[in-house]
């Protein structure tokens, strides 16, 4: 079926209502068939054992005692649905019946002893009682009585009519109700589906309303927006990394070429050359390094595995990366106090760990004037290893620190009061944390 949304509840739940209902009128149907068919029964068996009393039977001849009384009682009563009795030998033949039958007779059923059913005396529909006439404990014949069964007939029929009909205008009013309630039910989808139409990758902000009633919906509207949330956040690194990529790459670029042009504008005697290709190669080199911490972004976005088989303790870390920035210590006369107050010496992963400390360590040089002092120190707390490594430089913008964490997010170092100037990580066990 290629129903909306909204008519196949509505349907689905008519299907369903409409089972229920079919069911419940049959069964009223057939219970006030059975009682208006049941009294009928109760008048008729009545009426036979009534008349039981008033036949004679003559050798193989049943008889009304007296005749003439019952015809005489017909004409004095009147009777608004008359009684019609027969009496029927054990063979089927009739041996009297009641003078309003008139020409007429009434069925007879040789399969059963003593039954109750529907017949015709004429056009006109009856129901009929059998009962057995018995005479020293044998059936010697029938007496058969019928009431005319074309009022209780037209009640059931106009019960019948009355339920279909109610039936028809119930389904169709409980369809139309329940299609403007599943409308209203699957508004806050709309808004969802509105909304999924409107956003764009330049119109990412948009957020779907979320509505009043916390249930399947209210979930269903708050993840798409945490949804639109990280992909809002994934586009906007994307656009910071390839700006901060852009920038870590164009500055040795243009060193490159500016050194190269410079180096073929006029001929250079042999040291000349070897001083700018050396100078050439150490760009070539940072570049590679670069490179080197971009695709290793890259693939920490992606939370892939790396492997950390390569472990050193920290200290011997620390140490390595203090040797590899002596020469910028020296040009700014910075010197560096470390403290080691670990119980027991723990291995860490050994390339990210220089990472963060050649980053951290540079950039307290960088930032820090002339012979202040870095001080760095490593300490075991609840199991963990932490190290911080404090300068004296300038620091980090307050309303900057919420991004520290962003890769290759840059601070306005020049227009600022020091403020952070710490930078503290823990290592637990093998594993960074």
């Amino acid at each position: 079926m290629n129903f909306s949304y909204k008519n196949r509840i509505a349907f689905y739940y008519m299907i369903a209502t409409a089972i229920i209902m079919a069911v419940f009128f049959s069964a009223t149907y057939f219970v006030v068939h059975k009682t208006v068919m049941n009294k009928l029964d109760e008048d008729l068996s009545y009426e036979a054992e009534k008349h039981t009393r008033e036949i004679k039977i003559k050798g193989d001849s049943i008889v009304f005692i007296n005749k003439s009384e019952l015809e005489e009682r017909e004409h004095q009563e009147i009777q608004v649905n008359p009684v019609f009795i027969q009496l029927i030998d054990k063979k089927g033949q009739i041996m009297d019946k009641s003078p309003n039958l008139r020409s007429d007779n009434l069925k007879f059923n040789p399969v059963a002893f003593e039954s109750h059913f529907n017949s015709f005396l004429g056009n006109k529909a009856i129901r009929q009682a059998q009962i057995p006439v018995e005479q020293n404990g044998k059936i010697v014949g029938y007496i058969v009585t019928a009431m005319s069964s074309q009022a209780s007939i037209s009640i059931l029929m106009n019960l019948r009519n009355v339920l279909i009909v109610s039936y028809l205008i119930v389904l169709f009013g409980l369809y139309s109700i329940s299609r403007y309630l599943a409308g209203r039910s699957i508004q806050p989808l709309q808004n969802v589906t509105e909304t999924i139409f409107r956003i764009s990758k330049f119109n990412l902000k948009e957020r779907v309303i979320l509505p009043q009633n916390r249930d399947e919906i209210y979930d269903l509207s708050s993840s798409f927006n945490a949804l639109l949330e990280r992909i809002e956040l994934t586009l906007d690194r994307e656009k910071q990394f390839t700006s901060d990529a852009s920038h870590e790459l164009r500055t040795p670029l243009a060193t490159l070429r500016g050194t190269l042009e410079v180096l073929i504008r006029k001929p250079r005697n042999t040291a000349d050359y070897e001083e700018k290709i050396k100078y050439c190669l150490n760009e070539i080199d940072r570049m590679s390094s670069v490179l080197d911490q971009l695709l290793l972004l890259a693939r920490l976005d992606k939370n892939s595995n790396q492997n950390e088989a390569a472990l050193k303790p920290l200290s011997i870390l620390l140490d390595e990366s203090i040797t590899r920035a002596k020469a910028q210590l020296l040009d700014k006369d910075m010197s560096i106090s470390l403290v080691d107050d670990q119980k027991n010496e723990k291995l860490v992963p050994e390339f990210y760990t220089n990472l963060i400390i050649d980053n951290i360590l540079g950039n307290a040089i960088k930032y820090s004037g002339n012979g202040s002092k870095i001080s760095i120190k490593i300490e075991e707390i609840e199991n963990k290893t932490h190290c911080s490594i404090q300068d004296e430089g300038i620091g980090i913008k307050e309303e900057d620190l919420a991004h520290i964490y962003e890769s290759f997010f840059r601070s306005d170092s020049l227009t600022h009061k020091h403020i952070f100037r710490k930078r503290t990580w823990a290592f637990n066990s093998k594993k960074m944390c």
